[in-house]
């Protein structure tokens, strides 16, 4: 398996090793200073692009604006972590021949939308540095809320990780 493939299976597995500490009142507690946003709020916007991903996939077409948007997955740390494990289900049968697959994107850019060409190995790139940004956040509102307990490495990124450790930090 590819490290890529492998590193999005893994912070996808740091999100349910995380969702196992939340107490369901602070998964959906709002915090002020982030935004008046939600440790939920934040598991179902990535959710929602993994998710989008897995249903463009066969058609090796992405629309992340098409996303669900389930509020069950922004309540209910149970609903988010179930979704966790089958996206990581998905991604262990994602090959190291798929990674260079062209794909069309769409997102919103504040314009016209228009599809863009990319291939499965940006998508990854894209998703998992998409999920750790919000991860930083989740730990932004997890402290401030009092819980400081998080998996190795989470919401910081593997570039960051590598450079601590040549460092010996």
């Amino acid at each position: 398996m590819n490290t890529l493939i492998e590193a999005n299976i893994s912070c996808l597995q740091q999100g349910i090793e995380l969702l196992n500490e939340l107490s369901p009142e602070l998964y959906r507690k709002k915090c002020a200073n982030v935004f008046g946003s939600s440790i939920g709020g934040h598991f179902r916007h990535n959710i929602d692009h993994y998710l989008a991903f897995r249903d463009g996939f066969a058609g090796k077409r992405v629309d992340y604006d098409a996303r669900l948007r389930n509020a069950s997955i922004e309540e209910d740390p149970v609903v988010a972590q179930d979704t966790l494990l089958q996206m990581g289900t998905f991604f262990e049968k994602v090959t190291l021949e798929d990674l260079d697959m062209p794909m069309e994107i769409s997102m919103d850019d504040g314009g016209d939308s228009t599809w863009s060409r990319s291939s499965l190995r940006r998508e990854l790139q894209f998703l998992l540095s998409h999920t750790i940004h919000h991860y930083a956040l989740v730990v932004a509102i997890a402290t401030q809320n009092g819980h400081g307990e998080f998996p190795d490495g989470f919401g910081v990124a593997p570039s960051t990780l590598h450079h601590r450790e040549k460092l010996g930090i």
